[in-house]
């Protein structure tokens, strides 16, 4: 195997990039990491919803929306007019001057068709439907935890896996030394087998850099400004069993995906601003009632005052919002069928990522490593020759990287299938 194909191998297992963006002035502090026990996959998790910025800036703007909620449920405020008048002209024919004037009116406008009532239900849709989409935000934060996660994990065996081969060879390297000095072979094939050796130092330095860059990507999940490099995980690639049935998998996304809900919650939404709509087409008539005082003279009157909804009866925001319902309706059905089309993708891929592990585990891995192991004793006995101890080494390499990758893709189909179901699937 070339080393660029082991490059290639090796690059299966990096870890995806973040979709949640660290911002560059985040809501909250950075986080130092000062952990140095490992920790687990829900531990990790844990640390993300609380640390993460970005989901910390969406938690403060679903407080700026619920605060919508009190201007929506206000009253008109009651207006107060207040006008006095003490210095005016004599009368021309008259030696005295007018008689002082005071007024006092009080006017409010008062809101028909219930618009209040359709601008609080609004507000609170509105609300409702910035909630399930924080919910959505933090269900992709778990998934983009869990898979760097396992990433990191995948780096970390894949780690041990080139070390391992690296000590190993340098075994028979030391070996094949010693018979070269002994005459059992010739200088040139000594050489061909320390050229190997560089291969394998290749293969140990990109997987400790996909190490250390796994690494980087989970604690940026956390919120840390800088990753320290003693951070490490513990946990297992070994796929677990799932009972869960395609069928189960559905019923549960559609009952629990914050998407789903946030499209139906629009509907409602587009529903209540319709009805506001229609409510502010009515005319909201202004009462007042105003006192004057003329000299001696005491007044009081009322006035009501109605505007003539002839020409604008909010036609325009009727037939808009009309629309934007038919709109929501459609949204809600091409939602349902998302969730849908999602659970059952990442059940097909989960499905073929564990017939792949299971072949690797209970067969491949094994054999390559009896044919690896033989031709090791044989050759260091000089009963095969070292092409054929090479070639063994190399698919060894591969067939290990494979298997590892191929738990790997387990992982991944199952953390794939938890996002589309908005649930944990593993029990």
């Amino acid at each position: 195997m070339t080393q660029k194909c082991l490059y290639l191998l090796c690059a299966t297992l990096m870890a995806c990039p973040p979709l949640v963006a660290q911002s560059s002035s985040p809501a909250v502090p950075p986080v130092q990491n000062v952990q140095t026990a490992p920790i687990t996959i829900q531990q990790a998790v844990d640390r993300a919803l609380t640390g993460n910025p970005s989901l910390a800036a969406a938690r403060e703007h679903l407080s700026a929306v619920h605060a919508t909620m009190l201007t929506a449920k206000a009253r008109q405020n009651p207006s107060l007019t207040l006008l006095g008048q003490g210095v005016t002209l004599p009368e021309i024919n008259n030696n005295g001057g007018n008689p002082y004037y005071y007024s006092a009116n009080v006017s409010r406008l008062f809101e028909r068709g219930q618009k209040r009532r359709w601008r609080m239900e609004g507000a609170a849709d509105t609300a409702d439907v910035t909630e399930s989409q924080l919910h959505d935000q933090e269900r992709q934060l778990v998934l983009n935890v869990r898979q760097a996660f396992t990433n990191m994990l995948a780096a970390k065996a894949a780690l041990g896996i080139a070390e391992e081969n690296l000590a190993d060879y340098r075994k028979t390297l030391d070996l094949s030394k010693a018979q070269l000095d002994a005459g059992a072979i010739t200088r040139t094939d000594y050489e061909r087998i320390d050229l190997q050796l560089a291969q394998f130092e290749a293969d140990d330095d990109a997987a400790r850099l996909n190490m250390q860059q796994t690494s980087a990507q989970l604690q940026q999940l956390f919120g840390v400004d800088h990753p320290s490099p003693t951070f490490d995980v513990t946990g297992t690639l070994e796929p677990p069993p799932l009972t869960l049935t395609m069928a189960d998998a559905e019923n549960r996304a559609l009952a629990a995906r914050p998407d789903y809900q946030a499209a139906k919650q629009s509907l409602l939404l587009s529903q209540a601003n319709a009805r506001f709509a229609i409510a502010s087409g009515t005319a909201d008539p202004t009462v007042a009632s105003e006192y004057e005082r003329s000299g001696a003279d005491n007044t009081f009157g009322v006035s009501v005052q109605i505007p003539l909804r002839i020409f604008d009866r909010n036609q325009g925001e009727k037939e808009r919002t009309r629309y934007e319902v038919d709109s929501s309706r459609f949204a809600v059905t091409a939602a349902r069928n998302q969730v849908v089309s999602d659970v059952d993708q990442a059940w097909l891929a989960l499905n073929t990522a564990q017939r792949q592990a299971v072949r690797y585990n209970t067969h491949y891995l094994a054999e390559a490593g009896r044919v690896r192991d033989n031709l090791q004793f044989s050759y260091r006995n000089g009963n095969s020759t070292l092409l054929d101890y090479l070639d063994a080494l190399r698919d060894y390499r591969s067939i290990h990287l494979s298997s590892l990758n191929a738990n790997v893709q387990v992982w991944l189909a199952i953390h794939q299938l938890s996002y589309a179901t908005a649930t944990d699937i593993i029990p």
